[in-house]
């Protein structure tokens, strides 16, 4: 593949091709935009920016549910000369007092997004009394209804060195940090990435991952874009609330490549074990790019196995290792080679530490897959906690160099520094070791959690729990890892406690609650500890807690805390809702939901509530959507619901 100069010249190159993107919004709700249909509604879009006074180097806030208009709103403002910074919408607190603080970040920001969202943005702003945000959003807003396609706007001629867009990593809420990406990042990045891939104009890619993602906007629309591929965006909402349509359009689109973190697998499979798929045949798929959390062994080979009476090779699974900070990919395997896991001693994977191989029933054992090797115009070196390169097949922090990588956090000088080695290479707070030539990714230096593909902050979650009566920050510590046998990142807050356990209960659900109003997380477990451990400095040891915990150290008083006997619920001798209760509790882990209970109070994540409702949908087919639980939220009021619609 050429390497293109900018993104603009991607754009005007691939307008020719006969090729198109399909936008998935449903079974039978899709639209496909031509390559040179984006081109012209990309320019009438921008001809309505730059009437209103929009210039190159403003920025263009992109907050949309439509993947369509993000499209259309991110290459207008690219041919412009604008800064696309895209966020994701979300539905909680702190998604929307993110997207203000990155408003107030930016220069000279303007926001494009849709009316029924900027009226719950006025909404919300107006409740806290923030008089700059409300102002701003009054002002410097517009909408995809705003654009009149008769305009033509003027394509800005940019560089290489210029900023083609912001990545607002989905890490701190409280502190945003935007990673500044240039063209030359990005066309170098997108060459290394079809090249390693092997990718070419006659693939056809499907991808439900958020456009707002690294992976799903570079990955699976510049990247696939770039080499000429038709491609197919599927709604995430849709893949949430349908998780089945995935496989049910890679078979009819007879799609090449797909791409799915931990999350999805699993979210797909929960159904598609109960549900199946009939005639499906996924001998199309060449690769399934698997990254952006950390990858599990057990749960890509149940995947796999469950999909190759359907015609999926082994071959198709593809791991990959990539950051924001490096534009996205870092490491690419060889296609066409099966992928493989290296089992090690957990207590050798330290930094410093020579690695020890162990068989994969040892105690001791955890499992980490190969993500393959660095891709062109990327240096990978493994380093001490001084920076200094170690030696083959000790473990240590991973830094990078390239052509790709950032040269700055927008904005903030400090963080720049700090992300930066002397020497001029990135560290990515991430550690691991090469095994084989090919990558291992053992852990992280940093402390990140990952849930379904997103990073937090555990600062960030500390800070909301320690707002609950009796806490503060000295007495919380929230963590995540997967366990042993675990296939995704389990979310777990310690609290510091000294009195009867029996009295802590209370305290679990409003934990769980909390975090669950203000983040849309769900806390797997909250667990009261006698002391939180730290260094001499003061700093917190998460990693001790999380020992402790893999060790079976609070197992006991989690015994005591989740007793059987307490999940038994009054059901008031309803017959339905107590069918809707057993199903509550298949999804819901240990959390009691009792008849009256509101399902968007109780601390379960939205991805929890689509699966209790998928799950009734099987026992009541086509008596209950997602979107009736807003008008019916308890499992009263689903019971007499779906009697009424009987």
């Amino acid at each position: 593949m050429e390497l293109y100069t900018t993104l603009t010249d991607l754009l005007a190159d691939v307008r020719s091709k006969d090729r198109e993107i399909r936008f998935i919004d449903g079974e039978t709700d899709e639209s496909t935009v031509k390559f040179a249909d984006l081109w012209d509604r990309a320019i009438a879009f921008l001809g309505s920016l730059q009437a209103r006074g929009m210039t190159s180097g403003d920025e263009l806030i992109i907050f949309s549910k439509s993947n369509e208009s993000f499209v259309i709103a991110f290459w207008a403002a690219v041919l412009g000369g604008m800064v696309p910074v895209p966020v994701a919408v979300g539905i909680s607190d702190e998604h929307r007092l993110k997207l203000f603080r990155i408003l107030s970040q930016l220069r000279r920001a303007t926001l494009f997004t849709e009316s029924d969202l900027l009226a719950r943005l006025l909404e919300f702003s107006q409740k806290r009394d923030l008089a700059e945000i409300t102002a701003t959003l009054n002002t410097r807003t517009t909408l995809i209804s705003d654009v009149d396609p008769a305009t033509s706007g003027v394509v800005y001629e940019s560089t290489p060195d210029d900023t083609a867009f912001i990545q607002y990593s989905s890490g701190s809420t409280s502190d945003p940090k935007g990673v500044v990406l240039t063209h030359r990042n990005l066309c170098t990045n997108i060459r290394a990435i079809v090249e390693a891939c092997q990718w070419n104009e006659d693939d056809q890619s499907l991808s439900w991952m958020p456009l707002t993602h690294d992976m799903g906007l570079i990955g699976y629309h510049l990247s696939v874009l770039g080499v000429g591929m038709n491609h197919a965006v599927m709604d995430t909402n849709v893949f949430v609330r349908r998780p089945l349509l995935w496989m049910k359009k890679a078979h009819e689109l007879r799609a090449t490549q797909l791409c799915s973190p931990n999350f999805g697998y699993k979210h797909f499979l929960k159904l598609f074990q109960r549900k199946g798929l009939p005639d499906l045949d996924l001998s199309c798929v060449r690769l399934i790019l698997n990254g952006a959390e950390p990858i599990s062994w057990e749960l890509c080979e149940e995947f796999l196995g469950a999909l190759a009476p359907h015609g999926l090779e082994r071959t198709s699974m593809f791991p990959v290792y990539g950051l924001a900070e490096a534009t996205v990919g870092v490491s690419i395997p060889t296609p066409g080679a099966e992928y493989s896991r290296v089992t090690m001693d957990r207590h050798s994977i330290r930094v410093g530490d020579a690695f020890r191989v162990v068989a994969p029933d040892d105690d001791d054992a955890v499992s980490f897959v190969r993500v393959g090797q660095s891709i062109r115009d990327v240096s990978i070196r493994i380093t001490d906690e001084n920076d200094a390169a170690l030696a083959e097949g000790t473990v240590g922090n991973i830094q990078l160099q390239g052509g790709s990588v950032t040269e700055q956090i927008y904005g903030d000088e400090s963080a720049t520094a700090e992300i930066f080695t002397d020497d001029g290479w990135l560290r990515t707070g991430d550690c691991g070791v090469f095994v084989d030539e090919q990558l291992v990714i053992t852990g992280r230096q940093k402390d990140i959690i990952i849930v379904n593909g997103q990073n937090y902050y555990p600062h960030d979650i500390e800070e909301i729990v320690a707002r609950l009566d009796g806490l503060d920050l000295n007495k919380v510590v929230v963590a995540g890892a997967t366990p042993k046998g675990g296939q995704t990142e389990e979310l777990i807050s310690f609290i510091l406690y000294r009195q009867a356990v029996e009295d802590f209960v209370p305290m679990i659900q409003q934990v769980r609650d909390l975090i669950g109003e203000q983040t849309g997380l769900e806390v797997d477990r909250v667990i009261p500890v006698a002391r939180i451990p730290k260094t001499t400095s003061g700093k917190v040891q998460r990693a001790k807690l999380l020992q402790a915990y893999f060790d079976g150290e609070f197992d006991e008083v989690i015994g005591e805390l989740h007793p059987t006997a307490a999940l038994e619920v009054d059901t008031d001798g309803d017959p339905l809702i107590a069918e809707l209760e057993v199903i509550c509790r298949e999804f819901s882990k240990d959390r009691i939901i009792g008849p009256d209970d509101n399902l968007f109070e109780v601390g379960v994540s939205s991805l929890t509530l689509t699966e209790i409702v998928l799950a009734i949908d099987e026992k009541h087919p086509g008596r209950l959507d997602i979107s009736d639980l807003f008008d019916y939220p308890t499992l009263r009021q689903i019971a007499a619901f779906i009697r009424e619609n009987s």
